[in-house]
């Protein structure tokens, strides 16, 4: 069993567990992913790895209770323990000293750009980071990303703190002023690696985006997380979960996502319900 080390609110809906889980640790990379359970007859939840100690033996994990199963996650507390936590899963971020590289994080996504924001440092790259998220309640780890980064830019959607953009609006503004950018990492909601990709295509700069949250199984055997990627199929699971952004069909992908929407609100409303009654309320 994996216990729940410690346990942290990241503004209105994000939360952080660090989780007990030295093999795990020992192996982690930046870009990868682990596979969890809340229980043993439990969804599967596919997150990145936001941080990772291996003297500790520790992995960061941080979500959204967006649905039953994270809402399930996030009713766990300190001293709690999960029933599998499986990893790491998936190809590393390809680290080397490419120059300039700019990590662009959207919401949730923020938490997983900074071990890849860290490492690129760490290989000698001047690192450029934009975060950014609906409102300031949803921004986190500003603190975190500028540690590791050369400059960083802050956005929010609504101007509630920072400068008021999407996070793509200064990407465009670093493109068309540097020339020099060899790469850039943008991980959050589809929609948004979708037009940080067709930002950064014009320029012609490769951009990495990381798809695990289509994920189901994790290890290539269910082939739910099948995306076409340069006019073929791939598994996010065993194939990525990072890929060329300029290549992934994101009308498609974004489709997939919508497949089981009504089942997903029908299985949150039930296990909402159910805490209801079970709590009093």
């Amino acid at each position: 069993m994996y216990e729940i080390l410690a346990k942290e609110e990241l503004g209105t809906v994000n939360k952080l567990m660090v989780i007990d889980a030295p093999l795990v640790a020992r192996k982690a990379q930046a870009g990868q992913f682990v596979i969890l359970r809340v229980v043993e007859e439990g969804e599967r939840i596919p997150l990145t790895i936001a941080d990772f100690d291996r003297e500790k033996g520790t992995i960061t994990i941080v979500f959204q209770e967006v649905g039953k199963s994270t809402m399930h996650l996030g009713l766990l507390q300190v001293g709690d323990e999960l029933a599998s936590f499986t990893g790491p899963l998936g190809r590393p971020t390809e680290i080397e000293n490419y120059g300039t590289v700019v990590c662009v994080g959207g919401g949730v996504g923020i938490a997983p750009i900074y071990p890849i924001a860290r490492a690129l440092k760490e290989a000698g790259n001047e690192v450029i980071s934009i975060i950014g998220a609906r409102t300031k309640d949803l921004l986190f780890w500003e603190d975190k990303v500028r540690a590791v980064s050369d400059e960083l830019i802050v956005c929010t959607d609504d101007g509630s703190y920072a400068r008021k953009a999407l996070v793509t609006e200064p990407l465009k503004e670093l493109c068309e002023a540097r020339k020099d950018i060899a790469c850039v990492w943008g991980i959050g909601p589809a929609i948004m690696m979708k037009f940080t990709s067709l930002t950064t295509k014009p320029f012609g700069v490769k951009t990495i985006v990381s798809l695990n949250s289509i994920m189901v199984d994790g290890t290539g055997m269910c082939g739910a997380c099948r995306v076409e990627v340069g006019g073929k199929t791939r598994f996010v699971c065993v194939d990525g979960p990072e890929f060329d952004g300029h290549e992934v069909d994101w009308d498609l992908l974004m489709a997939r996502q919508r497949i089981y929407l009504t089942e997903e609100k029908r299985a949150f409303d039930e296990f909402k319900l159910k805490c209801e009654c079970d709590s009093g309320l």
